[in-house]
C-alpha cells in the first residue's frame, strides 16, 4: 500500500529531471520525504516573503534548481537543510535580482515611490526607459555594469576586454546621449497635488 502524499500542484508542474547515464536515481524514500517536506518549505518560504504566491513561486524554483543538482547532492547531506539552504539561496538571488532592477530605474530616472505614480510619473518612465533603449548596446552594457551592477572602471574593462580609456570614453557618451534624449523629449508641465 502506497502511503506517499497526493502530488502538489507545485512538483507537478516541474519537468522531468534531465536522464543521464551518470546521474544518480532518486530513490522512492527520498521522493517520499521531499513531498513530506513541501508544506514546510512553503511555510519557510511565506515567512520570507510574506507572499503566498511569491512563496509558491519560490518553492516551484526551489525544487527546479534541486531537481537538476540532484546528482551532485551528497547522499550524506541530510535532505531538508539541502533544500531549505536552496530556498534561501533562491529567495536572495531573487531579492537582489530585484534591487539590481530598482537600481535600473532609477539610473533611467524613475524613483521608486511608495504610491502609485502618477501619470506624469508613468510618462517619464516610460521617457527614460525608451531613451535608455536608444543607447548603442555597448555604451547600456557599462551603464549597467557602472550604475547598477556597481563595478568599477577596471572591473568594466576587464569584463569587456576593452581597455580601460574605451570604458571611459563610452561611459561618458552613454551619459550625453542619454541627457540629450531626455532633454530632447516635450517637457511635461508639472502639476500640484491638491487634497
Amino acid at each position: 500500500m502506497n502511503t506517499r502524499p497526493r502530488h502538489t500542484p507545485a512538483i507537478d508542474m516541474l519537468p522531468d529531471p534531465p536522464r543521464t547515464v551518470d546521474a544518480c536515481a532518486m530513490d522512492e524514500l527520498d521522493e517520499d520525504r521531499l513531498h513530506e517536506l513541501i508544506p514546510r518549505m512553503r511555510q519557510f518560504a511565506r515567512g520570507l516573503t510574506r507572499d503566498a504566491t511569491a512563496a509558491d513561486d519560490l518553492v516551484q524554483a526551489t525544487l527546479e534548481r534541486a531537481l537538476r543538482a540532484w546528482s551532485s547532492r551528497s547522499k550524506q547531506d541530510a535532505l531538508q537543510s539541502w533544500l531549505f539552504s536552496i530556498l534561501y539561496r533562491q529567495f536572495i538571488d531573487e531579492q537582489r535580482r530585484a534591487k539590481r532592477w530598482r537600481r535600473v530605474l532609477d539610473v533611467v530616472g524613475v524613483a521608486d515611490e511608495p504610491h502609485a505614480p502618477s501619470a506624469e510619473r508613468v510618462n517619464e518612465g516610460r521617457d527614460a526607459l525608451a531613451a535608455f533603449a536608444e543607447l548603442p548596446d555597448e555604451q547600456r552594457a557599462i551603464l549597467l555594469l557602472v550604475g547598477v551592477e556597481g563595478f568599477s572602471y577596471r572591473e568594466v574593462a576587464d569584463t569587456l576586454a576593452v581597455p580601460l580609456g574605451t570604458v571611459m570614453s563610452r561611459l561618458s557618451r552613454a551619459r550625453d546621449k542619454l541627457r540629450r534624449l531626455s532633454e530632447g523629449r516635450a517637457p511635461t508641465p508639472a502639476l500640484r497635488i491638491l487634497k
